[in-house]
């Protein structure tokens, strides 16, 4: 479980595939802090770290992963949002984040609001992928609060301390981000679907 506070920014050092599974290895501040089969989210997914090698760390990547999030589209060289699992005695900054993907979106506008900056995003609609404004998403492992709300797109306000401390400062129009849409509205959404059929 994680709460969307990104603690930092990973460079991804190298891409081996294996099979259907891609290895990734990263470079990161909290390297040293990290041990085998912890769970540190990546641009909002759930990886265990299989491996540690000085200041980088590796993970893997399954098919299934591969194809609902943006993480077969890395190359070396590109950062990525981390994310250590969060401490059942602390606080909860975000919200409640499972680092399971629902699937991708795409950027279609980024408007810089002097001062902050304004994202929208377009997805697939489905029962479950719902947001609400002034609601929770996750974008790329973010824990941010919907602005507005339409069935296939939102947008976010960005602030320049998250700006500067997440992956968003690379963000163009036509980027591809993870989303996890909020548990509690997906839980409700799936009530309701059984109550109706």
């Amino acid at each position: 479980m994680f709460t969307g506070i990104i603690e930092g920014m990973g460079k991804v050092i190298a891409l081996d595939p294996e099979q259907d599974n891609l290895h990734i290895t990263i470079s990161c501040d909290f390297t040293s802090e990290l041990k085998i089969d912890q769970s540190v989210a990546h641009n909002g997914v759930c990886l265990t770290v299989v491996g540690i090698d000085g200041n980088t760390f590796r993970v893997t990547a399954i098919a299934e992963t591969l194809r609902k999030t943006n993480l077969g589209l890395l190359q070396a060289g590109d950062l990525v949002n981390l994310e250590r699992s969060m401490q059942m005695n602390g606080r909860v900054d975000g919200h409640l984040v499972q680092g399971h993907v629902d699937e991708t979106a795409v950027c279609t506008a980024i408007e810089n609001q002097n001062g902050s900056w304004l994202f929208r995003f377009q997805y697939d609609p489905s029962e479950t992928a719902i947001t609400v404004a002034k609601g929770s998403i996750c974008v790329n492992g973010v824990s941010l609060t919907v602005v507005d709300s339409h069935e296939d797109a939102f947008s976010v306000a960005i602030i320049p301390y998250t700006f500067e401390h997440t992956n968003f400062n690379r963000f163009k129009v036509g980027s591809v981000v993870n989303l996890e849409f909020d548990i509690i509205g997906k839980y409700v959404a799936r009530f309701m679907s059984l109550q109706k059929g």
